[in-house]
């Protein structure tokens, strides 16, 4: 299995032909990501995670599977006609890839803000993507964990938590599109410092072997 890393918290998997691609966000190269899907899992309906334009151009030029939470519905528009909905807890397959679904709700950003539904992915058993939840998986040993690392709902104390708490091997920083140069020198610092794995952050268009 191949993962490569796109902006903010877009990734792309591939794995025995099929590709699988989460969260293409507009901070995102979105429609790079996409060429060629085979599934989509979304994990909510914010824009930074959903480019709702550019999944539907896609899916004018090739047929696929949204996955998420039921209620993207409004959000895709035309595109829903493709979207499988998600319970939290849920296991399913998405292009050829083992799928399980934890969490249910997105971190709260204000008492003031709604809070919307977001599922967290653990991909083929080993790799897992929170969305913008800091949901540790149940009974899961985590391989590989894409850690976010700054957005207007974590702190860094929780961050690193939750690192702590799922335990992977390795873990690479996710949810950083809002950063530049100076916070990312700070955070990807306290992170490497303070944690027991090994955790880096990789540049957009980078490809891991998983």
């Amino acid at each position: 299995m191949q993962l490569t890393k796109y902006a903010h918290s877009c990734l792309r998997v591939e794995h025995d032909g099929g590709v699988l691609v989460i969260d293409p966000g507009v901070f995102s190269d979105a429609a790079a990501a996409l060429d060629g899907a085979d599934a989509v899992l979304i994990t909510h309906e914010h824009p930074d995670h959903l480019d709702v334009e550019a999944v539907t151009r896609q899916l004018d030029r090739r047929t696929f599977v949204i996955h998420g939470p039921a209620s993207l519905t409004d959000t895709l528009g035309d595109a829903a006609e493709a979207l499988d909905p998600v319970r939290p807890g849920q296991s399913f397959t998405a292009a050829g890839v083992p799928v399980r679904a934890h969490g249910g709700r997105h971190a709260v950003i204000h008492p003031d803000i709604p809070v919307v539904d977001n599922l967290a992915y653990l991909i083929n058993e080993v790799v897992y993507h929170p969305g913008d939840s800091l949901v540790v998986p149940e009974d899961a040993q985590v391989d590989t964990l894409f850690l976010p690392i700054h957005a207007p709902w974590t702190k860094f104390s929780e961050s690193l938590d939750f690192l702590r708490a799922v335990a992977p091997r390795r873990a690479y920083a996710l949810h950083d599109g809002l950063l530049n140069d100076n916070g990312l020198g700070v955070l990807n610092s306290n992170f490497t410092r303070l944690s027991e794995v090994d955790y880096r952050r990789l540049e957009p268009g980078t490809r891991i072997d998983a």
